[in-house]
């Protein structure tokens, strides 16, 4: 069988990642998440460094995503007996979410800010999964 990736959607959905990062990460969970990492949303200097180092990042993140999405499409592709939410939410479920549990949970945080951590990451990710899966199945 013979599997045809769409690099077009595959692209799309890459922006589709970073633009709803900086929604969930910035208005939606901006303030809890800076919370999070111990950062003063007031500290005006902080920020601007925070941001300043944290701009080629974006770069590699968004590659790592690309990444993510191209094997994503293969398992949509190539998995009929399965919608492509259905493919990317077990993905989600058996892969995405235990790793940022278990990255979640080994802090020194307490208990309340392991399960903010926890649920603002795994949601972040479970909405581009979902999305995800929508978009690689339906343009292909």
């Amino acid at each position: 069988m013979e599997i045809t990736i769409n690099y077009s959607a595959v692209f799309a959905c890459g922006v589709l990642a970073m633009a709803l990062g900086a929604l969930w990460y910035g208005p939606l969970f901006g303030r809890k998440w800076m919370e999070i990492l111990g950062v003063n949303p007031k500290d005006i200097e902080k920020c601007k460094e925070m941001q300043k180092e944290s701009a080629p990042l974006y770069a590699v993140q968004f590659g790592l995503v690309l990444l993510q999405l191209y094997v994503l499409a293969h398992y949509i592709a190539g998995w009929e007996d399965a919608s492509g939410i259905e493919n990317a939410l077990w993905i989600w479920l058996a892969f995405v979410m235990p790793t940022i549990a278990g990255s979640s949970m080994w802090t020194n945080d307490s208990t309340k800010v392991k399960w903010e951590r926890f649920l603002i990451q795994s949601g972040y990710q479970l909405v581009c999964f979902v999305a995800f899966g929508f978009i690689l199945s339906v343009w292909r």
